[in-house]
């Protein structure tokens, strides 16, 4: 779960509220309903979704879901899992009583160990997931992220000691403004990954 914690946290202090929750919603969806796990996941998603609806001001939503994710939040301690839950919590119930109180209020930023992470703190399996939302979110085709993301894998098995699979994956992450042309280095990276591997592909079997 670390990793899928890390990776929204950063994104959420990226400014990318509506992306954050998919780092946390695939891990959260296997949780057992009513654990202090599931019910932090789902009291971060909320959050995040609250912040996402204030920017088009959805006053009636903004408040539901700061009553819900306060609510899901209220009985964790206020650094669960080293994140500063107390702060979130205080941040919703400010926004429930009061749902421009987003206007008026910056908002609390994410963090874990203390440190309010940005993505280029994550280190590789992080910034994996950080890839791989921002892909959805952004419109990039998921498969090529995904090859992407897999061949660093190999790549770090084989322990070798540079992989531009593992540089391309973590500056898609980390690098907004220069995220297309990543995508593009790494598209074709990729293919010529591909074409390789098919034409070994049953030679020794």
């Amino acid at each position: 779960m670390d990793d899928h914690l890390r990776a929204g946290i950063a994104i959420y202090n990226d400014g990318e509220y509506h992306a954050a929750h998919d780092a946390w919603e695939d891990h959260w969806l296997d949780l057992e309903s009513g654990t202090d796990d599931e019910r932090f996941l789902h009291g971060l998603i909320q959050f995040t979704a609250a912040v996402h609806h204030a920017h088009d001001a959805n006053w009636t939503g903004v408040r539901g879901l700061a009553e819900s994710g306060a609510t899901y939040l209220a009985d964790l301690p206020a650094d669960y899992r080293e994140v500063n839950v107390g702060e979130v919590r205080t941040y919703l119930r400010a926004v429930a009583a009061d749902p421009e109180h987003v206007e008026r209020a910056a908002l609390p930023r994410l963090t874990y160990e203390g440190v309010a992470l940005r993505p280029e703190d994550l280190r590789f399996d992080a910034a994996a997931v950080a890839a791989a939302v921002l892909a959805e979110e952004y419109g990039y085709d998921e498969e090529t992220v995904e090859k992407a993301v897999a061949y660093a894998r190999d790549d770090l098995d084989d322990e070798k000691a540079t992989s531009q699979f593992v540089t391309f994956v973590m500056d898609f992450a980390r690098d907004a403004a220069n995220r297309g042309i990543i995508f593009q280095r790494m598209a074709g990276a990729v293919g010529k990954r591909d074409h390789r591997e098919s034409d070994v592909e049953g030679l020794f079997d």
